[in-house]
């Protein structure tokens, strides 16, 4: 074996044990040192193992392979501590990050704010929740649905043939069939559960109707109604105020001034239409509004779905929930119900 030979042996000897002892000191090594080291020890231009490499050329033949697989042996036991080394520094560097960023679980939350039930919503669960705890039972549109017919929206309520509710310019007729509408009224629930169900009745049906109304501040072509029913033996037109009356006086939480006015409604006979005082904004005196028709269900309504007027009585009505909440909130323009301004929809926040 040459000096040349067992000089190169001696140096990468050297320097795997250099690399070993330069790794092995914990406190002294980061990860900017780290890289500082790779390059000293295994740089491509200027590393010591570059250099070593070099003089293999003035080695013999015969014993470049071995001396050559010794280099590269020497290279990739000290990269293998590098890379340990690195791996523990960043485990190190992430569980002093995790001690001095904890999170506290037991902190409350940052408070995120949540999106509020709009005001109509609020004021159909307040008022079906009022008529629930009077006894009434609340049905929802799989009983009641907005696509409808012309018997049930007309026929079946005792509308004749040349009523005028009945023409193109005050309901959406669809193409969807003959006679197939947009309902225009909640009262097709009554037709369709008195249909399924014999008395004693009491019902409410909450839902959306379509009228092709003229747009304004107290007027939309789509607005909320809530239909109520009471049929059973010895039902008068008294219980009927009376119902109305309790009902006025638990949603606003006092006595407003209402007064009932004598209305015409095919399918309530005797019929009245209901008013409640109200104070609009900028006015010195206050104004009626109307909240709600009403009236004894007409016998040739129970007619139509099989129950006896000779034996059965009983009541109907059907309120605007944009009225009341106008009422309730003080709003002056039913616009505002559907334009969806943030600025007007936070006033309700915790109502």
């Amino acid at each position: 074996m040459s000096n040349a030979v067992q000089d190169i042996e001696a140096q990468l000897q050297q320097l795997k044990a250099e690399a070993e002892a330069a790794l092995k000191d914990t406190d002294a090594v980061d990860l900017a040192t780290l890289d500082e080291l790779r390059i000293r020890f295994l740089g491509r231009k200027e590393g010591r193992l570059t250099h070593i490499k070099r003089g293999l050329k003035d080695i013999p033949d015969s014993e470049r392979p071995r001396i050559g697989s010794l280099a590269n042996e020497v290279s990739e036991a000290i990269e293998g501590l590098i890379t340990q080394k690195q791996q523990h520094l960043k485990e190190a560097a992430l569980n002093d990050r995790l001690k001095t960023e904890a999170i506290d679980v037991t902190m409350p939350g940052a408070f995120r704010p949540q999106g509020q039930v709009h005001p109509i919503t609020l004021v159909v669960e307040e008022v079906s929740n009022i008529f629930y705890g009077m006894g009434f039972e609340r049905i929802d549109d799989d009983v009641c649905p907005e696509v409808e017919t012309d018997y049930y929206n007309f026929d079946a309520l005792n509308f004749p043939a040349d009523h005028p509710a009945r023409d193109m310019q005050d309901t959406f007729y669809t193409n969807v069939g003959k006679n197939v509408l947009l309902r225009s009224q909640t009262s097709t629930a009554q037709i369709r559960y008195m249909e399924k169900h014999q008395p004693p009745l009491r019902v409410v049906c909450p839902g959306r109707v379509y009228r092709n109304e003229d747009v304004s501040s107290k007027k939309g072509v789509l607005f909320h109604q809530f239909e109520g029913l009471l049929v059973d033996e010895h039902v008068t037109f008294a219980d009927l105020k009376g119902t109305i009356h309790e009902f006025i006086r638990l949603f606003f939480g006092e006595e407003r001034p209402t007064r009932f006015r004598a209305s015409y409604f095919p399918f309530t006979e005797p019929s009245a239409e209901v008013d409640v005082a109200w104070q609009p904004a900028g006015k010195s005196e206050p104004v009626w509004l109307e909240i709600m028709g009403c009236g004894m269900v007409d016998p040739n309504v129970l007619r139509m779905v099989g129950i006896d007027p000779e034996r059965y009585t009983g009541y109907a009505w059907g309120m605007g929930f944009e009225r009341l909440a106008m009422l309730k909130y003080g709003i002056d323009d039913i616009r505002q119900f559907t334009t969806n301004d943030v600025r007007f929809l936070q006033q309700f926040l915790g109502a």
